[in-house]
C-alpha cells in the first residue's frame, strides 16, 4: 500500500542554504537536501483505489500562487527531549489556507487531519537517543536568525514515501498547479 504525503518542494537554492547549516551535532542524522520539503498533510498508508481518489481530488484544491520563507530552527516534540529539527517558517496566511483547503478536500475520503494545529515546518534531522543534547542547543543558538530569501509557491505535490534503512526515499506522484483561488 502506497505510503502519501502532501507537500511543496523548496526550489534547490533555499534546499542548499539549509544543507549549509545542517552539521554539527554527534549523533544525528541530516535529511539528504533532496529530500527536503514542507509537509501540508500525512495521509499514511492507503489502498490503491483511495491513493487514486486523492490524486483526482487534489486536483480541483485551489491554491493560487504565493511567496514563501523560511525562518529561524527549532525542535519537537517542544517539551522533553528533542527528536526532530526543523526549519520554521515565516507567517504566511496563503499556507495555512492551502493546507485547509487539502486537508477539506481529502476529508470525505476518510483521511483525517493531524489533531495538532498545522505548524509549518521544514524537518531537517532526526536525534537518536545518542544526539548530544548540549549540542544541540549550540545548534538552536547558532541557528536562530537563519532566514532564506522569498520564493514563490505555485505548485503543491502528492508524494510516495519509501521507507529505506538509510532514510525515506520520497517519489512524486502528482503535482498540482497554483489554480487560482
Amino acid at each position: 500500500m502506497p505510503r502519501l504525503f502532501v507537500a511543496v518542494d523548496l526550489p534547490a537554492d533555499v534546499r542548499e542554504d539549509i544543507a549549509n547549516i545542517c552539521h554539527g551535532i554527534p549523533g544525528v542524522r541530516f535529511v539528504d537536501p533532496a529530500q527536503m520539503h514542507l509537509t501540508l498533510q500525512f495521509l499514511g498508508e492507503v489502498d490503491e483505489a483511495c491513493f487514486q481518489e486523492c490524486r483526482e481530488v487534489l486536483s480541483a484544491v485551489p491554491s493560487g500562487t504565493f511567496t514563501l520563507s523560511l525562518k529561524g530552527v527549532g525542535y519537537f516534540p517542544p517539551r522533553g527531549r528533542p527528536r526532530v529539527l526543523w526549519v520554521g517558517v515565516k507567517e504566511c496566511p496563503e499556507l495555512v489556507t492551502l493546507n485547509s483547503r487539502v486537508q477539506r478536500a481529502l476529508r470525505p475520503l476518510g483521511i483525517r487531519p493531524e489533531r495538532r494545529r498545522f505548524s509549518p515546518h521544514i524537518t531537517i534531522a532526526r536525534l537518536g537517543d545518542r544526539a548530544d543534547s548540549s549540542a544541540v542547543g549550540r545548534f538552536i543558538a547558532a541557528h536562530a536568525l537563519f532566514e532564506t530569501r522569498e520564493f514563490e509557491v505555485s505548485q503543491f505535490h502528492l508524494y510516495r514515501s519509501i521507507l529505506r534503512p538509510a532514510g525515506a526515499e520520497h517519489i512524486c506522484e502528482a503535482s498540482y498547479n497554483g489554480k487560482p483561488e
